[in-house]
């Protein structure tokens, strides 16, 4: 077993790398090195550091040393010889070949132990299309290309998984993950769940509403849904079971919100630099085309919550029991000063996100420093531990993503996919393959961390719906939205099990319940791609239609969610979720601010009023599962 002083110095070691690169460092000793070069160095040490921190079972401790070495090794020879083997292209001896198939094998078994073995075996089965796809039927017969030759274009090309998925990951994603456990180490997930008990805690079902805002700003920043779940579930889940929330209920609103924070911007889970580098588009275009969806989400979620509230008779915290507001306030200053900070370099200076981050958490740093300055030498190896123990899930995915990269661009298999899909497009039309490219994503998404789902998603899938008219961020996001909900979508809805765990809960009925209470964010995506309008791309005119057609329907369909007795029961029940899916459907399948879809939304906000008063009057019986 490795002591945990070694592990903290190979989990620190990575941010630590990360920040002298991103902080120009060699150019302070005039030592040129070349981006690639840095690449593949930290990622050796991440799969190390990797295989080290996550052992085989047994005492096999020597096994994962020796692969660890042997792979850093491969990378450092590779990081040593990469210029002169620029000059030598047609050279595929076995001194480059020998150490590709050793970074390559142990990048392999490392992501199956961190990421699990459905990212692990989904890189294995990419490599073997390289390798005989040549040999496959039909359209996916892929292009034949020499073993030596393959390999070494996953090893060394810039295609490959030295790449731009892997720059994004070790260079804009490692900023974040630095600031995101700078905060959490200097008691940011605390003052967040601070203010929202503060603001939330004492309104009805406030523990259910203090869970969604507080899982919505700590997890736009974790990069994780499970461990946004796992550190906002362990306060917010218990004090929705002891308000009355039924504990399958509790888990799935805490599951939900948590899912959410990774598609709110500004940060996405640190997803939105990766669509930004994608699609060669600015940062801030991501983060405004991101926002509207991401609005609408929390809206209808917080709608259910209360109107289950109201159902169920469920009040919230007594003020005394609440922590102060502007005492709060006062306290939130060490999370909100770095915020202005991100805000500042981000969008007025116009840094690079990932340094801009590294600045905004040197003033996290500081301001703890002011706060604690007893505790200012003990925070530094917390943080770069915590950075460490994120950074290595992520790199490893960045790393399968080049192989995948890699083996679509030598061997056509992305057309090959394109055209299955636009197949499905001339038989059933842009709904069904939209429906197939979601079903596809769900289930490639099943496990993976955020970036993950993304990167791998939207290689594969995203140029059949961009070939088939699909506007380009509407194309990325409705298959960011999709990969996503693989964490609340059973059989294998991972945040949900995560949080009914927590609260105790059958795990099937929280699953269910989850994606009840996410049903816009399955809807959502559908709408955006048919009219981009609702991601900003259109005319205000266009844009606030679209807004108050989802809002009306978000309106409706959280009266009928709620709770049985929406409408009153019976066919006025069905009749709230008709009107709720006609006025929704509309802003996608009519032209956007035609004036059928303005009468029919305004036409829409009466029949809402009146019908959510019909089932108002009684409370429904009390859920207790």
């Amino acid at each position: 077993m490795t002591s945990p002083m070694i592990r903290a110095v190979l989990y620190g070691i990575l941010p630590a790398l990360g920040i002298l690169w991103m902080l120009d460092a060699p150019q302070w000793i005039d030592w040129v090195v070349i981006t690639e070069q840095y690449l593949v160095v930290i990622l050796g040490l991440a799969l190390l550091a990797g295989l080290v921190t996550e052992p085989l079972p047994g005492r096999l401790v020597v096994i994962d040393w020796a692969l660890g070495l042997a792979a850093l090794a491969a990378w450092l020879w590779m990081a040593w010889n990469y210029e002169a083997w620029l000059l030598d292209p047609l050279g595929r001896g076995p001194e480059k070949w020998v150490p590709a198939v050793i970074a390559i094998a142990v990048s392999l078994e490392a992501t199956r132990r961190h990421c699990g073995k459905v990212l692990a075996m989904l890189g294995a089965v990419f490599l073997a299309y390289g390798f005989f796809g040549w040999l496959g039927p039909g359209i996916f017969e892929g292009a034949y290309m020499a073993p030596n030759r393959f390999l070494l274009y996953i090893y060394t090309d810039t295609n490959g998984i030295p790449g731009l998925v892997l720059k994004v990951g070790a260079t804009q994603i490692l900023g974040f993950i630095v600031f995101g456990a700078t905060l959490n180490a200097v008691g940011g997930s605390a003052i967040l769940t601070n203010l929202a008990m503060a603001t939330m805690g004492h309104r009805r079902g406030g523990p259910a509403k203090v869970a969604i805002i507080a899982s919505s700003l700590f997890g736009t920043l974790s990069g994780s849904t499970v461990a946004n779940v796992m550190s906002t579930g362990v306060v917010t889940i218990p004090m929705m079971k002891k308000t009355g929330f039924p504990p399958r209920y509790a888990g799935a609103i805490e599951a939900v919100a948590s899912n959410g924070g990774q598609i709110a911007p500004p940060v996405m889970g640190a997803t939105a630099f990766v669509i930004a580098e994608f699609l060669q588009v600015a940062y801030t275009d991501v983060v405004a085309a991101a926002l509207l969806p991401a609005v609408f989400y929390y809206y209808l979620l917080y709608r259910q919550v209360d109107r289950f509230a109201a159902a169920q008779g469920i009040e919230g915290v007594a003020r005394e029991d609440l922590p102060s507001l502007r005492l709060s306030l006062l306290q939130s200053w060490p999370l909100l000063a770095p915020l202005g900070v991100l805000i500042w370099f981000l969008f007025y200076l116009g840094y690079s996100p990932g340094k801009a981050a590294l600045y905004s958490a040197g003033a996290a740093y500081a301001l703890h420093v002011v706060r604690e300055p007893g505790d200012a030498l003990r925070a530094i190896p917390r943080l770069l531990k915590a950075s460490g123990a994120t950074l290595i899930p992520i790199l490893l995915v960045c790393a399968i993503a080049g192989i995948v990269i890699g083996t679509i661009n030598t061997t056509g298999l992305g057309f090959a996919l394109t055209l299955a899909l636009g197949k499905i497009a001339e038989l059933g039309g842009i709904v069904a393959l939209l429906a197939a490219t979601a079903i596809i994503a769900i289930i490639l998404g099943v496990g993976m961390p955020t970036t993950g789902v993304y990167v791998i998603v939207s290689v594969l899938l995203a140029p059949a719906l961009v070939r088939q008219g699909i506007d380009q961020m509407s194309a990325h996001l409705f298959i960011f939205y999709f990969g996503l909900l693989s964490m609340l979508t059973p059989p294998v809805a991972v945040a949900s099990y995560s949080a009914a765990s927590i609260a105790e809960s059958d795990m099937w009925k929280t699953g269910v319940t989850g994606v009840k209470l996410a049903i816009v964010a399955y809807l959502l995506p559908f709408v955006f791609a048919l009219n981009p309008a609702l991601l900003m791309n259109g005319t205000w005119l266009e844009i606030s239609v679209s807004c108050l057609t989802i809002l009306v329907s978000g309106y409706l369909l959280a009266e009928f969610l709620a709770t049985r007795r929406a409408f009153g029961g019976g066919a006025m029940r069905w009749l709230g979720l008709a009107v709720a899916l006609v006025v929704g459907g509309s802003t996608a399948v009519l032209p956007p601010a035609s004036l059928p879809v303005i009468a029919l939304a305004l036409a829409a906000i009466p029949a809402a009023l009146l019908l959510s008063r019909l089932g108002a009057p009684a409370l429904a019986p009390k859920e207790t599962t």
